[in-house]
């Protein structure tokens, strides 16, 4: 899990990077979770949360 200070101390370039690498891990926990070979389905929520906060912190960024 990621904190919000951490996020607001890196730039819009990292956390863009940061966004596109959960997306894609988001993916895979979600291909696995159909084929049934998760090994902890916590991990999507947590990945969808994550990308919430990055989200916001971009929003309040742009700002």
């Amino acid at each position: 899990m990621l904190k919000v200070a951490d996020l607001r101390g890196l730039s819009m370039q990292e956390l863009e990077d940061k966004i596109l690498a959960l997306k894609k891990s988001l993916y895979e926990m979600v291909l696995q979770k159909e084929t049934g070979r998760i090994e902890k389905p916590s991990g999507i929520k947590d990945a969808r949360r994550d990308i919430a906060r990055i989200m916001t912190v971009l929003s309040e960024m742009r700002k």
